[in-house]
């Protein structure tokens, strides 16, 4: 019986293919590229829905963000609009969100890896990289605030998820 318990197959019953199948699967998933791709384009789902909603919100007045009126066109030019607004405004916050998950994600794995450590410090750290890199182009003192910022909220988030 091959891949049986009496076998010496891998574990739960499966062929010692299978089973190499498993754990190449199971590197790639602990890999940091793969971390990287995979929050990065989780934050840009999240980012998206997210964006989606808060840009529907928007239409709460007769208003735009420009002050003129938006009841003044006909209704399909108001949809029209309406809908290419909100996949804009969508597609931004997709793209940012994307770009501090795999940011962080990466430098994560990085530092974890460097490390050879799983605690508080590593998220700390990525997060006041992600902050700094994420800031650094409006200068060194928004570089400093991100930062902080970043690091902070990392330190809150993994301190409570580390919680027993």
């Amino acid at each position: 019986m091959p891949g049986g318990a009496s076998g010496g197959g891998g574990a739960a019953g499966m062929s010692d293919q299978e089973a190499a199948m498993v754990k190449a699967m199971q590197g790639a998933m602990e890999s940091c590229p793969f971390k990287t791709v995979i929050s990065g384009g989780m934050g840009f789902a999240l980012g998206g829905a997210f964006g989606l909603f808060m840009s529907s919100m928007s239409y709460d007045t007769p208003l735009s963000a420009s002050g003129q009126q938006l009841t003044d066109p006909p209704f399909r030019e108001q949809l029209r609009r309406g809908f290419k607004d909100m996949g804009s405004r969508s597609f931004s916050s997709a793209k940012n969100f994307g770009l501090v998950g795999a940011i962080f994600a990466g430098t994560e794995c990085c530092i974890e890896g460097y490390r050879a450590k799983n605690d508080l410090t590593n998220g700390i750290t990525a997060g006041c990289i992600t902050g700094g890199v994420l800031g650094a182009k409006a200068g060194p003192q928004a570089a400093a605030i991100g930062c902080v910022g970043f690091a902070a909220f990392s330190a809150a988030i993994d301190s409570y998820m580390r919680m027993d």
